[in-house]
This record gives structure tokens, C-alpha cells and sequence, in this order.
């Protein structure tokens, strides 16, 4: 079965972007931005802007954001690094932007989270956790209302 060149060339971008959201997910906290991802994928900023939130619903800023804030939910759980800690541990330079990054995606600022979140059961495997505590993506998170329990 032979494809069209234009299915062809669109599994090609899938591709690269697949390995654009691989390198944000590994290298999460280096300084990352679009255009060093577009060239890393051979593609413009805009370009790689567009098709990444048409196949993956966000902009890859906004996943490289949603990424930080995952890892930072975790070492803030831990409890042994203070907020400024975590926000630079993570990649984010700034602590203003990360503390409304983190708000606008968990619902609470981090030093809220810090100070209510307990360690989880430790019978409750490590995966559990990571899908409990996921934060909520495209500001979803209900203003003014805690996602803890």
C-alpha cells in the first residue's frame, strides 16, 4: 500500500514533533525555547508553534511549562527545598512566573501546596501518585478552590 506525498511528509513532521516533546521532557529544566526546539527540529518557530498545539492541544512552551510544574509539585511534596529552590531546580527563571504558572495549573500558589501537601501512603505506588497529582492543563484549575484534599 503506497501513501501520498502529503501523508508522507505529514508522518515526517509527526515525527520531529514527537522528538521535539521527547527533549522537552528530558531536558525540562535547561533553558529551553522555541526557537532553540525549532532548530533543533528544523523548523521555524512559528512553524513548529503551529503544529505542535494542532497534534498536541498546547503550545510547547505551555507543555514545557506543564512539565516544570510536574517536577515541582514532586520536590515540593518532599518538603526539603524551599519554593525559590524548586522554581530554579526546575529550569524556571523566574520565581514571579513559575509561582503564576503553577497557580494557574495546580489552583493553589506553591507555598499553599507546600504547606497542605502530606507524602502519600507509602503502599501507593509511585505511578498513582504522578496521575493523582498531575496538575490540571489550559488553566483549568478552578479559581480558588484547592486541588488537595
Amino acid at each position: 500500500m503506497t501513501s501520498s506525498p502529503d501523508e508522507a511528509q505529514r508522518l515526517r513532521d509527526l515525527a520531529r514533533l514527537r522528538r521535539v516533546r521527547d527533549r522537552i521532557d528530558r531536558e525540562y529544566a535547561q533553558p529551553l525555547d522555541v526557537e532553540a526546539l525549532a532548530r533543533g527540529a528544523n523548523m521555524s518557530a512559528g512553524h513548529l508553534s503551529r503544529e505542535f498545539k494542532r497534534a498536541y492541544g498546547e503550545s510547547p512552551y505551555a507543555y514545557l511549562m506543564t512539565r516544570r510544574i510536574e517536577r515541582a509539585m514532586m520536590l515540593l511534596r518532599r518538603g526539603d527545598l524551599s519554593v525559590t529552590e524548586v522554581c530554579f531546580a526546575v529550569g524556571c527563571q523566574s520565581l514571579g512566573t513559575f509561582s503564576t504558572r503553577f497557580t494557574e495549573l495546580v489552583g493553589v500558589p506553591p507555598s499553599t501546596y507546600r504547606a497542605r501537601t502530606v507524602q502519600p501512603a507509602p503502599e501507593m505506588p509511585s505511578c498513582i501518585t504522578k496521575q493523582v497529582t498531575r496538575p490540571i492543563r489550559k488553566r483549568e484549575a478552578p479559581a480558588g478552590e484547592a486541588q488537595l484534599a
